[in-house]
């Protein structure tokens, strides 16, 4: 598996970095050609000719996940469908790859990553690949391999080029022992998972650079994400879909989490809307790197019963995953979004209602939804 090839390349590459940051000023300095990273002397990179234009090319890593097929189609009706490039290590469906411009793209090739931002003149880098956390407490190795050496691989290219960086952060960047309802964007973080921790990571890392380096670093913390056209990826939260296949395939559904169990979340929708609003605000309207963003709030018991009125019969019970269950107890009962709301106008469409409508009129095709309608 090409994850697996290059982690000892990428591991080798970080070690030659420089570490010492002893002395230097942390005054935001931008300067063509100064990168972080000392560039391999064997690079080799050939010259491609592009029409010249006011859009910004795009590259988006791990395009294959929840969020990036949906987010390089809006993207695309607004720059182009050729300035926008999507990309991963796996074979896209047919439909995705004639969509538009894709190539394969492992982050922990850096060399291969870094061919790939010059090549295709780059300018904006959308980081989305990632181990979400119940995968990620199942293979904490490869999670830091790809959620942190991943990370610094896409900094340092970033930083170099002077690209503009969006990383999303999540709802398990907080912890335990962080302020549950609301959360402020400012507060205690301590997860106690691989995934929360290394988003914690990334916004703090983000933020060096930024003050570093000059890049231009932006990061929302996204909460639970809801989508009809993608399959639940190893989220804690991703109940809050599967509901919706279950109801429509059997009229049955068993979640892992107590029906109490309040989280955040949003449609996808407003989540592709909030970032390219953040990528696209003036840089001084923006009072910090990483912002939260929130929509709804519910419990499964309270999805349930939006869900019931297209699905009567639907049948809920509860076989609580401990593992599961844990994390979304140290998770935030509910976002402060303020920040967002004042500096870049953030204001979001779907609420609960909304939400369920809209998913069972993307999958309500089925028998038993137009029985039940």
């Amino acid at each position: 598996m090409p994850i697996v090839r290059n982690l000892g390349r990428a591991a080798s590459q970080l070690l030659q970095s420089s570490g010492c940051g002893c002395g230097v000023s942390l005054v935001p300095v931008r300067a063509i050609g100064v990168s972080p990273r000392q560039v391999a002397s064997d690079a080799s990179f050939h010259s491609v000719t592009f029409s010249e234009s006011d859009h910004p090319r795009v590259l988006i890593t791990g395009g294959l996940g929840q969020l990036g097929v949906g987010l390089a189609k809006l993207l695309r009706k607004r720059f182009g469908k050729n300035n926008v490039i999507l990309s991963d290590i796996r074979k896209p469906a047919d439909n995705v790859f004639y969509s538009g411009p894709f190539i394969f793209a492992d982050i922990l090739d850096y060399k291969n990553l870094r061919e790939i931002v010059v090549n295709n003149r780059i300018t904006w880098l959308f980081h989305y690949s990632a181990l979400l956390s119940a995968v990620g407490e199942a293979n904490v190795p490869l999670a830091r391999a790809v959620n942190i050496t991943g990370l610094h691989n896409v900094l340092d290219i970033a930083a170099e080029h002077n690209l503009r960086l969006f990383v999303p952060s999540t709802i398990g960047a907080f912890g335990p022992t962080s302020p549950r309802d609301p959360t402020p964007d400012l507060c205690i973080q301590r997860p106690r998972t691989i995934y929360g921790v290394s988003k914690v990571h990334a916004e703090l890392m983000g933020e060096y650079y930024h003050y570093r380096y000059g890049l231009d670093f932006r990061c929302l913390r996204y909460p639970g994400i809801i989508s009809a056209d993608s399959q639940p990826g190893g989220g804690t939260t991703d109940y809050a879909v599967q509901i919706f296949h279950d109801a429509i395939k059997t009229g049955k559904y068993k979640c892992y989490l107590r029906p109490d169990t309040r989280l955040p979340m949003m449609y996808i929708d407003d989540c592709l809307k909030a970032t390219l609003e953040v990528m696209e605000a003036p840089a001084e309207a923006l009072t910090m790197r990483t912002y939260n963003i929130s929509a709804m709030s519910f419990t499964p018991e309270e999805l349930a019963q939006e869900v019931q009125k297209y699905v009567p019969e639907l049948q809920m019970t509860y076989n609580v995953d401990q593992v599961r269950q844990a994390i979304a107890d140290s998770w935030p009962m509910n976002f402060d979004d303020s920040n967002a709301r004042r500096d870049w106008g953030w204001k979001h469409d779907y609420d609960l209602p909304e939400l369920v409508t809209t998913m069972f009129s993307y999958l309500g095709s089925d028998s038993r939804i137009a029985q039940a309608n």
